[in-house]
């Protein structure tokens, strides 16, 4: 429920962004714009803020929010993998160009994978906590909407001259 509230805020804010700057917003400037907000929200907010605080600090109530038994240390673990793709997400307002298309694609590589997990289990297990439920979407909508958004802006010359082979 959170992830979709985050999707909201990297979509609505980017807009109000628009509406009350001036230009010049070519397609490519919207465009950047719209990835600089996914990448804070639906990677960083969602990865750090509540992806590793919750499965750290509060382990035991996000497993019951997931539907998981209390006590699992693998918590831990997905806390500090979700913190790392967080702290990617943000450095984003940063760091443009191939980091980007490598955090975009780390974490929806993640977030795709989650989701077929999250189906599996509302599937063979029946778990529709609300939050096995309603990540089976969101982790399936934020890599399509940040795939999308960066080939959009890859397309419209974003990126030109930025992915280039090391040599």
């Amino acid at each position: 429920m959170v992830n979709v509230v985050m999707m909201l805020l990297g979509v609505l804010l980017p807009l109000l962004h628009l509406a009350f700057t001036k230009g010049p917003w070519t397609k490519r400037n919207v465009l950047r714009l719209l990835l600089v907000y996914a990448f804070v929200f639906d990677v960083g907010a969602v990865g750090f803020v509540f992806g590793f605080i919750p499965h750290v600090f509060f382990a035991d109530a996000a497993a019951k929010l997931i539907g998981w038994p209390p006590g699992n240390p693998f918590q831990f673990e997905v806390g500090l993998h979700d913190g790392a793709w967080g702290i990617l997400g943000f450095l984003c307002v940063f760091i443009g160009g191939g980091f980007w298309l490598a955090t975009a694609l780390g974490w929806s590589f993640f977030l795709l994978g989650a989701a077929y997990g999250h189906v599996r289990q509302l599937i063979v297990a029946g778990d529709f906590a609300p939050y096995n439920l309603m990540p089976a979407f969101t982790d399936t909508l934020i890599p399509l909407w940040l795939l999308g958004l960066l080939y959009a802006y890859y397309r419209s010359g974003g990126l030109e001259g930025l992915l280039r082979r090391e040599r």
